[in-house]
């Protein structure tokens, strides 16, 4: 199972099925995830920076590359209702 960890140590690394939603798994996981669409991928509040393991997550679809663009996003940030993760990851976000 994949292990998501987080920059500043906020909480022990998370355990996570293979194709979790990254703000679902973030939530289960008792952390907070901005949102105002509730994950319908229209606000991009969601938004996390991927550290480390970019490449363990699912591709960018429609919906992440429109919203990225629309906020001008840098590619180490993903869109945590619309990203799946694959394999290891280390996360921040700017609210934690």
């Amino acid at each position: 199972m994949p292990l998501i960890s987080f920059k500043k140590n906020i909480r022990t690394p998370v355990d996570v099925p293979t194709e979790t939603v990254l703000m679902t798994a973030l939530l289960e996981a008792g952390l907070p995830v901005a949102s105002s669409c509730d994950g319908d991928g229209v606000c991009a509040k969601c938004k996390i920076v991927v550290v480390e393991g970019q490449e363990h997550l699912s591709a960018e679809n429609e919906t992440e590359c429109f919203l990225r663009d629309a906020n001008n996003l840098p590619k180490e940030v993903r869109i945590s209702c619309q990203t799946r993760v694959l394999g290891d990851i280390t996360v921040d976000a700017t609210y934690w």
